[in-house]
């Protein structure tokens, strides 16, 4: 019911930056919660960042103030600005979109961050 497509991922020096973005299509409500989430080779799913379509964004704590999420409501998109990055943000960072009925995912961009 609900597609993700996500782009912008790749190999970046530590200390650079990278843009995500994730472009959502179908059924769409108005009160949902877009964001995105890693995944660090042998390790679990982590939360990255949330944004609402109404109220706070949610960062997870080693990323605050390095990463900012942002989405554009008339293009279903949301976006995330990652910079100074560093190895530690190795992972496939996976788009999600969140509302009543279910959640949907995509199926995840590589970042890669080389020292």
């Amino acid at each position: 019911q609900v597609q993700l497509v996500e782009s912008g991922g790749g190999l970046v020096q530590a200390g650079g930056s990278l843009r995500l973005s994730c472009a959502a299509s179908g059924r769409i409500f108005s009160i949902n919660t877009m964001g995105w989430y890693r995944q660090a080779p042998g390790k679990q799913r982590e939360l990255v960042a949330l944004i609402p379509s109404r109220g706070n964004t949610n960062y997870a704590d080693s990323v605050k103030g390095r990463y900012t999420i942002s989405r554009d409501f008339a293009k279903n998109t949301v976006y995330l600005q990652m910079n100074s990055l560093n190895p530690e943000d190795t992972g496939v960072y996976y788009c999600t979109l969140q509302q009543q009925g279910g959640s949907y995912w995509g199926q995840g961009t590589q970042v890669t961050v080389s020292s």
